[in-house]
């Protein structure tokens, strides 16, 4: 499915966004804590990111696995719904603990979801969205009725705290939601898109063996284990592609600016979200932003600000909502709902 999807056709039922949820660390790292660590202060790391604070995780007790366990509970008790209800269980992160089993398999054991199928999705930061996006293709075709989607990553593992460019921007969350089947037919995903250009790999990675690390960075004193990003590439990418997505969605559905309810977007700059709300005319209230207090989470990011909307009562039954994101990979995502 590309980024040149049409219109999804009408359906005999509805989808429904039964509940959502969401869990983030206790743990507060703010900009005050960095400038005792690097050679950085406040200031300059809000004016370049948005940024004042970020949870992170002990990882003596908490982690991708925790945090994702933790939000999808919390979306099935906003769906009323039980785990052995689920028929699938679709995890979206890029940190998970074990290559084996997957995340999705250990938050089904801790929560009572067999026999649901479980498995992990690897997209980075537009993980949420491509997870969202399966899950109710699986609802759409007739597979499954109950799906639970959750992207998570706990990034403050994989970044060096003693490099400031790329250790200032990432915090650890995880969002979840409830897809399920419902009766009423004008509630479900109208468009998607989803799509990704790997040949610019190497600008958001996470080396793990010396044949892992790019040509491009063969030189640059590459710690293994920690993630890589060339933060110029990324955020040149980032602004063309955010601003992109939205528009080929609204194109794509026929909606406008005054339409929309909400636009959910990965949260990875302050200056990116911006530069795309004033380009496309949207108003301060139809982009949330919670950057400031929780940094660029990866995929939890845009489940994180889907429950938290929730939760504030601040998306409007019958108006379209546009979540959008985009990461490494480099991959980008569109999911277009009526509520």
């Amino acid at each position: 499915m590309s980024s040149e999807a049409a219109p999804l056709p009408a359906l005999p039922f509805g989808i429904r966004i039964a509940g959502t949820g969401s869990a983030v660390p206790d743990q507060v790292l703010t900009n005050r804590d960095f400038e005792k660590i690097v050679d950085t202060s406040d200031e300059w790391i809000f004016q370049r990111t948005g940024i004042r604070e970020r949870r992170v995780c002990d990882p003596l007790k908490e982690g991708t696995f925790t945090l994702s366990r933790d939000a999808v509970a919390r979306a099935l008790e906003a769906a009323k719904m039980k785990a052995s209800e689920l028929d699938f269980i679709i995890c979206a992160t890029c940190t998970s603990e074990m290559g084996c089993p997957s995340t999705s398999c250990r938050i089904a054991g801790a929560l009572g979801a067999a026999p649901a199928a479980a498995f992990d999705l690897v997209a980075a930061c537009s993980g949420f969205v491509y997870a969202l996006n399966v899950g109710e293709s699986l609802v759409r075709a007739g597979r499954a009725k109950n799906v639970a989607v959750v992207g998570c990553d706990a990034l403050s593992g994989h970044v060096d705290y003693c490099e400031r460019t790329v250790s200032i921007l990432f915090g650890d969350a995880a969002g979840a939601a409830i897809l399920t089947r419902d009766t009423d037919t004008t509630k479900g995903c109208i468009y998607q898109s989803m799509g990704a250009d790997g040949s610019n790999w190497h600008s958001l990675y996470i080396p793990r063996r010396p044949q892992e690390v790019a040509e491009c960075d063969r030189n640059n004193g590459i710690r293994l284990g920690f993630l890589q990003m060339d933060g110029r590439e990324v955020f040149k990418f980032a602004v063309t592609k955010f601003r992109e997505v939205i528009e080929d969605a609204m194109a794509k559905t026929g909606l406008k600016v005054d339409d929309i309810g909400q636009v959910i977007c990965h949260q990875s700059n302050a200056r990116i979200i911006e530069a795309a709300r004033e380009k496309i005319g949207f108003r301060h209230d139809q982009v949330y932003v919670n950057i400031d207090r929780f940094g660029n989470s990866s995929a939890g990011s845009v489940g994180l600000c889907f429950d938290q909307l929730m939760q504030a009562g601040k998306i409007q039954p019958g108006k379209p909502i546009i979540f959008v994101a985009f990461g490494g990979g480099l991959t980008w995502a569109s999911s277009v709902w009526r509520i």
